[in-house]
């Protein structure tokens, strides 16, 4: 086992702090193609088995007593997946034993509670809330990032990076949103890129204010924003940017005002990252910023303060600012233990809520978009009639959006802005 293994496994075990209780993380098993085809899709581990285990076999499970310390069972490699896949049989120690002595190892263990991070284990029954409880300490735990992650995620920026670098000569009127994809990723794996991080976001013209949108065979209009958010993959550990270009190079006019409004609410979050400093703070900011955009642009009328606490600029920024990334787009996300997700409409889309420490790596990503879905609905029309210039968002529908994202690591003493060779 490597050191950082052992590492890992030390302060996982520190945050734990436990005395009787079992955990066992899964990695989980291999999804077998529907209609009974004899091949399986991709087989990706749980984020949380691969962090501790650092490797991505099916069918494994990291255990841990805190009376005896850790120990690791995998499926023995029979001669199926030698002659198919060209696996070769493991090299059985005190700490990695096939899964065959697993079912004994627990049995001596009985009535002890349990819990089942990572994949669900059929036939173990967990307590529910010991592993609610687990999995918090274990995302703390997980946060900070080692070296070993950040030399893995630097290398995925460095792909990211070839990729978004072949953009401005690819993305042109005439140019599908399926074709920008292909030459993005081709340019991924050309720079190392084992896969891509997520499902890749090409989005032109109205597309681009469809937060998750799967490429299409649309085609680039003259006067298209195009919103790109992709990141390449390396050995589990990947990037997560988002750019947004002008179908003809230089954007103008509103589209131009548009994208500096969210350029500057950008730089300045980026800026606002440092050790200690409250994401949500962070985020509040980042939308007042946008809100002031939005009144310069002449879609908010009013006092920027009073038009983030109606949560009027949620109708243009209906997401959070950001959220950790690293092993998985979302990495260790989440709240500190004790705080609640906000029901308020511009926070409760918040993916994390906790102080930023040295060696968490987070993403800053303001955005302003025209969403019809939000921005037709006549409840809302009612309660902002007062401060949206709701005739001049009628004519702002075709615009779709803009989104600019950074991969920021947060320092001992500030951040290091990983993506910055991207251009904006």
């Amino acid at each position: 086992m490597q050191q950082y293994i052992k590492d890992r496994q030390s302060r996982v075990a520190d945050a734990l702090n436990l005395t009787n209780e079992i955990v066992l993380i899964a990695s989980g098993e291999l999804i077998p193609v529907p209609g009974g085809a004899d091949q399986c899709l991709p087989f990706l581990p749980h984020t949380e088995y691969r962090y501790i285990a650092d490797h991505d076999e099916p069918g494994c499970i990291v255990a841990y007593d805190p009376k005896s310390g850790w120990i690791e069972f995998r499926p023995p490699v029979e001669e199926p997946e030698r002659v198919w896949e060209g696996r070769q049989p493991f090299e059985w120690t005190s700490d990695l034993r096939p899964t065959t002595e697993f079912a004994a190892w627990l049995a001596a263990r009985k009535g002890r509670p349990i819990a089942n991070l990572g994949a669900a284990l059929p036939g173990v029954t967990s307590d529910a809330a010991l592993t609610d409880a687990v999995r918090l300490n274990y995302f703390h735990a997980r946060r900070p990032k080692d070296a070993v992650e950040i030399e893995r995620i630097r290398r995925a920026v460095a792909a990211t990076v070839a990729g978004y670098g072949r953009m401005r000569d690819v993305i042109r009127p005439g140019v599908t949103e399926r074709q920008i994809q292909v030459e993005l990723e081709a340019e991924f794996f050309r720079h190392g890129g084992t896969r891509t991080g997520y499902g890749t976001i090409v989005g032109a013209g109205t597309n681009a204010a469809v937060l998750h949108f799967t490429p299409s065979n649309r085609v680039v209009g003259e006067e298209d924003l195009v919103l790109i958010d992709a990141g390449a993959e390396i050995d589990g550990y990947t990037a997560d940017v988002t750019r947004t270009y002008g179908a003809k190079g230089k954007l103008t006019g509103f589209r131009a005002d548009l994208y500096n409004a969210v350029l500057r609410a950008q730089k300045n979050g980026v800026e606002r990252c440092r050790p200690g400093a409250e994401f949500r703070d962070i985020h509040m900011a980042a939308a007042r910023d946008l809100a002031e955009g939005l009144v310069e642009l002449g879609i908010l009328k009013g006092d920027v303060d009073n038009l983030v606490e109606r949560d009027a600029h949620a109708l243009f920024f209906p997401h959070g600012l950001g959220h950790l990334v690293g092993l998985g787009v979302r990495d260790a996300s989440g709240y500190l233990p004790g705080r609640e997700r906000s029901t308020r409409f511009g926070l409760s889309a918040l993916r994390i809520d906790l102080p930023l420490q040295p060696g968490y790596l987070v993403t800053i990503e303001p955005g302003l978009y025209f969403i019809p879905a939000l921005l037709k609905d006549e409840a809302r029309r009612t309660q902002y009639a007062d401060c949206i210039d709701w005739t001049e968002v009628d004519g702002l529908l075709d615009i779709g959006g803009v989104r600019i994202e950074d991969n920021i690591l947060i320092t001992q003493d500030g951040h290091e802005n990983l993506t910055i060779a991207i251009d904006k």
